[in-house]
């Protein structure tokens, strides 16, 4: 009886790993991050900057499973869009015209994927956490920015 336990412990630690897509949101520079995203099963969560209006480069990158797999056969790993107000939209044709643009929801529904948009530097909040309302520390370091940019 242990040892059966044993054994399917050990099949359950060398299951495959969860497979995931990410996604990377960098302005037309390739110098600011913007946002990040990941899948995980059917949802894909992506975090995007709100303050941030203009052009932007979206990367994706398949797991090596993904890609031996062939799950994400026709997607890019790169795509041009805009960001603004906290919504993407992708260009989803290449030199495209302007009504090929389409949002990331709606990208991403291609490939069986739902989105969880959440913006970026949003606070994590738990049932039963509390917050303290213990004002920062006042050291003579230069203060810290607010995270309009992921780094």
């Amino acid at each position: 009886m242990i040892r059966s336990a044993l054994l399917m412990l050990a099949l359950g630690a060398l299951a495959t790993p969860a497979q995931a897509l990410k996604m990377s949101v960098w302005d037309r520079e390739l110098q600011t991050k913007l946002g990040d995203g990941e899948s995980s099963g059917n949802m894909f969560t992506a975090h995007l900057v709100g303050d941030y209006q203009g052009p932007v480069v979206i990367l994706f990158a398949p797991s090596d499973e993904e890609k031996a797999r062939g799950t994400y056969a026709a997607l890019k790993t790169r795509y041009d869009g805009m960001l603004e107000g906290g919504q993407l939209s992708i260009q989803a044709t290449p030199g495209g015209a302007a009504n090929t643009a389409v949002t990331l929801a709606k990208f991403l529904t291609a490939y069986k994927l739902k989105l969880n948009l959440q913006p970026a530097g949003e606070s994590l909040s738990l049932p039963g956490l509390k917050t303290t309302g213990a004002p920062a520390s006042t050291s003579s370091a230069a203060p810290v920015q607010a995270p309009a940019r992921l780094k």
